[in-house]
């Protein structure tokens, strides 16, 4: 199945619903390349020696990796680290995560301001340029396991909006232009 990503609305009901417009209004995958947000679709099932991944990481880059499972039976303090992950934030790093089994959302920020909500499920590898306003839900599954992927050593410093003045943010608003 294609990755699947739509502007969403403004509710406050439960983050880990899709949120979607009525009438929907998908977001491509071009256009969110257009924000820096790259995709692959891998087959998770042979992450540890597929060819493809190693491909991806020897151009990327990518020399780190861990894996983490995210459900209320193995993450600590899971309730408070869900609020954590959905807090506006970005990093001064990029930020690659490959969904290895379960479905989870990124949200992102167009370059008009408004949310794209992302929906990843197993075998999809996202990168999150550095300087993007984002988050990160779990869907009504409650359950993902993820691969993180780093360029070098493992950061995982988020900085919570606002967080303008970082040379990052204001070297990737610059790359976008709003139409």
């Amino acid at each position: 199945m294609p990755l699947e990503a739509w502007y969403m609305d403004s509710s406050d009901e439960d983050q880990r619903l899709p949120h979607k417009l009525s009438p929907n209004q998908p977001v491509s995958l071009d256009e969110l390349k257009k924000i820096g947000v790259l995709h692959w679709k891998l087959n998770a099932d042979m992450h540890e020696n597929d060819p493809e991944l190693e491909k991806i990481r020897k151009d990327q880059g990518y020399s780190f990796s861990d894996v983490i499972t995210i459900q209320k039976e193995t993450l600590p303090n899971y309730e408070e680290k869900l609020k954590m992950f959905f807090e506006e934030h970005l990093h001064l790093d990029d930020e690659i995560r490959y969904i290895l089994d379960g479905q989870a959302y990124f949200d992102v920020r167009s370059v008009c301001n408004r949310w794209i909500r992302i929906a990843m499920g197993k075998g999809d590898l996202i990168t999150l340029p550095a300087g993007i306003y984002h988050r990160f839900t779990l869907d009504q599954t409650n359950y993902t396991k993820a691969m993180r992927l780093f360029v070098g050593e493992p950061v995982w410093k988020a900085y919570n909006r606002p967080a303008d003045d970082f040379e990052k943010r204001q070297q990737y608003v610059a790359s976008l232009q709003c139409s």
